[in-house]
C-alpha cells in the first residue's frame, strides 16, 4: 500500500478530486494518509477531516525563515512515512533542500502547459498573450519553480468569448482528471525517466498530452 501525504494552503479543489478518487478505488493501491497545510483556516482542512484524513497546520508564519518552516512541515510529513508528497495548490516556494528531500516522489499541478507561463495569473497572460491553447501540467518538483519533467498535460481552447473566470474553471475540470491519472501511474510504478524526460509505461505516447475539450468545445 502507498502512502500518499498531500499539502494544501486553501480550498484544495484538487485534494478533494483526490480524495474522491481515493474511495472509488482510481489510485489504485495507495491511501491518503494525511493533509498539511501551511494556513490554519484553509478550507480544505475541514473537507480532508470530515473525510476522515488526519490533518495538520505548520503555520509558516511562526518560523523565523523558509529553512525553519520546511524542517518543521518534513518532520511532520515524515512522521506519515510517505511513499509520495502531493502538492494541490501548495502557495509557498520550496528551497532546494526540501525538494531533494523528497526527490521523485514530489508532484505538482500547474495551471498553464508548462513551461509556459509559470508563477502566477497564468489564465489572465495566457489571455493577454492571445494563444490559442492553454491547460494545466502534472509534473515532477525540481528546485527551479514550476519547473520539472512533465508527467500529463491537458490542452483546453482559448474561445474567443473566454474571461479569466470561464477560462479557470474548464481548466480546473482537466486538473481534476489528470491529477488522479499521474498519481496512479506514480503508484502502479509506471512512471521512469530517462534524460530528464518521463515515460510511462504501457502508454502508446510517451509525453501524455489529453485534449478532449478540443473535441468538446465549440467555438
Amino acid at each position: 500500500m502507498k502512502r500518499i501525504v498531500i499539502l494544501i494552503s486553501g480550498r484544495g479543489s484538487n485534494m478533494a478530486r483526490l480524495l474522491e478518487a481515493s474511495r472509488q478505488g482510481e489510485l489504485n493501491d495507495a491511501a491518503i494518509v494525511a493533509v498539511f497545510s501551511n494556513r490554519a483556516d484553509a478550507e480544505g482542512l475541514r473537507i480532508a477531516a470530515q473525510a476522515g484524513i488526519p490533518t495538520g497546520v505548520v503555520e509558516h508564519r511562526a518560523y523565523s525563515g523558509r529553512e525553519a518552516f520546511e524542517q518543521a512541515l518534513a518532520s511532520a510529513i515524515d512522521a506519515y512515512a510517505p511513499d509520495l508528497v502531493v502538492l494541490a495548490g501548495f502557495m509557498r516556494i520550496l528551497t532546494e533542500g526540501f525538494v531533494r528531500h523528497y526527490d521523485g516522489r514530489l508532484l505538482n499541478i500547474h495551471p498553464s502547459l508548462l513551461p509556459v507561463f509559470p508563477g502566477l495569473d497564468t489564465h489572465r497572460r495566457a489571455l493577454l498573450e492571445g494563444v490559442r491553447l492553454h491547460g494545466c501540467t502534472v509534473h515532477f518538483v525540481t528546485p527551479s519553480l514550476d519547473h520539472g519533467p512533465i508527467i500529463v498535460q491537458a490542452a483546453v481552447p482559448i474561445l474567443d468569448d473566454d474571461d479569466e473566470a470561464r477560462l479557470a474553471a474548464r481548466v480546473l475540470a482537466e486538473e481534476h482528471r489528470i491529477y488522479p491519472l499521474a498519481v496512479r501511474w506514480f503508484v502502479e510504478g509506471r512512471l521512469t525517466l530517462v534524460e530528464g524526460r518521463v515515460r510511462v509505461a504501457g502508454e502508446q505516447i510517451e509525453a501524455a498530452l489529453i485534449a478532449p475539450a478540443l473535441l468538446r468545445e465549440k467555438p
